[in-house]
């Protein structure tokens, strides 16, 4: 208890040192991390190899599933994005310290809306340990300092990489200590959720049952998405070819990933369905058209279908099976592209397009956090802007309230560019 409220402690220190740093000091932060990851893969990879070993028991055993055991390997290409990930997000405007408002209440008072970081960000996440230089990038970019937990399967590589991000800062001047800590124990994360005195966020990545037992059991905001119910619907206009490569892409590309299709709906008078239904099968896609519920996550090569009247039944049933992740409509008609864009109420919605692309990388935000299904200030791939809130700021001359409320003074609020 003690030891995590320490590390709780000097996180809430660090995101006040950060708060104010330099565009120049967290850019040159960035790519030293960059640099260091480089020159130190081979380690990298030795303690993955490490974990990929460990792994193969606990799959035998039924600890993990197959998803999260694919999830684990880091190789050359993935190790490639995530350096270039970092390098991305060095490039990036700065998100803190935006004017997003500035307005005259009167004569030598003016109001400011300015962005800034959120504070201490607590990660819980599975497997995936390319998640830390991510998650660590972002923090870094926006001010923000963060403790991180990551799943039992990926500790060896999760301690190598936090050892030479932190390597890497150590050598950075002006950069403060502990703006990025590590814990390790699934006791840290009981602390970590009864933590409100010290952490503002929590953002957890990871299957449902992980993200269900955090929101149950904090205090603390959550900003995450439970699963990943993603669908397509192949409107009666579609173009054949199209439609099979799509559902192709969304569904084998990356099976176990979040913005995979689990369900395609396809219009009744589609006339090339059997040919598309026959070229997924073709792709080694596992056809279910009844399943036992039409709110699975799959993680794998099976995709639920069912056969629709119009697009309004597609979208009634995606806003009532999906997650409000990331749902498609494949079709040539504009009209109803734009009726399937405004009334599916997702994170992300698409027209001709694979779901794959929920993704913050290739939205161009560098990387992401993870992906929002919340109506709160961020929602889809959270990149930069997510990881901070605002606040106002008041710049007066002596002004007192008992003025405008007796009439002496009068409010005129003039917008200022």
């Amino acid at each position: 208890m003690e030891d995590f409220i320490e590390i709780a402690k000097n996180a809430k220190q660090a995101s006040l040192e950060i708060a104010d740093l330099s565009s120049e000091i967290k850019n040159s932060a960035l790519n030293s991390i960059a640099d260091m990851i480089e020159e130190n893969k081979q380690e990298i990879f030795e303690s993955n190899k490490k974990d990929l070993e460990e792994a193969e028991t606990m799959l035998s055993n039924g600890e993990i599933s197959k998803s999260v055991f694919n999830r684990l390997k880091l190789d050359e290409n993935k190790m490639r994005d995530m350096i270039q990930g970092i390098r991305d997000i060095s490039k990036l405007e700065d998100p803190v310290g935006k004017i997003l408002l500035k307005r005259q209440l009167d004569e030598d008072l003016v109001l400011q809306k300015v962005s800034c970081p959120i504070g201490v960000l607590g990660i819980i996440f599975e497997a995936r340990p390319d998640v830390i230089s991510q998650i660590s990038s972002l923090a870094i970019k926006s001010s923000n300092s963060v403790i991180l937990k990551g799943g039992k399967e990926s500790k060896n590589t999760n301690k190598k990489i936090l050892e030479i991000i932190n390597n890497a800062l150590d050598k950075v001047q002006g950069f403060p200590k502990n703006v990025i800590q590590q814990v390790f124990n699934r006791e840290d994360v009981a602390q970590m959720l009864k933590c409100d005195q010290y952490i503002n966020l929590i953002i957890p990545r990871g299957g449902n049952n992980l993200v269900k037992y955090i929101k149950a059991n904090t205090s603390i905001p959550v900003l995450g998405h439970a699963s990943g119910i993603c669908h397509i619907f192949v409107d009666e206009s579609a173009d054949i070819n199209m439609a099979s490569s799509v559902v192709v892409d969304a569904k084998t590309q990356y099976p176990s990933a979040c913005n995979a299709v689990e369900t395609l709906l396809i219009h009744k008078d589609f006339a090339k369905k059997d040919e598309l239904l026959a070229s997924l099968q073709l792709n080694e896609i596992q056809l279910i058209p009844n399943p036992q519920s039409w709110s699975t996550e799959y993680g794998e090569k099976t995709l639920s279908y069912k056969f629709v009247n119009s697009v309004d039944e597609a979208i009634e049933h995606i806003n009532t099976y999906g997650s409000g992740h990331t749902d498609s409509i494949i079709t040539k008609n504009i009209e109803n592209a734009e009726k399937f864009m405004n009334k599916v109420d997702s994170a992300g919605v698409y027209f001709n397009a694979s779901t794959r692309f929920a993704d913050g990388f290739r939205y161009g935000f560098g990387a992401e956090v993870g992906i929002s299904t919340n109506k709160t200030h961020a929602r889809g791939p959270v990149g930069l802007e997510g990881l901070t809130i605002y606040k106002y700021k008041l710049i007066g001359n002596g002004q007192i309230v008992d003025d405008y409320a007796k009439g002496r003074k009068t409010f005129h609020h003039k917008d200022l560019n």
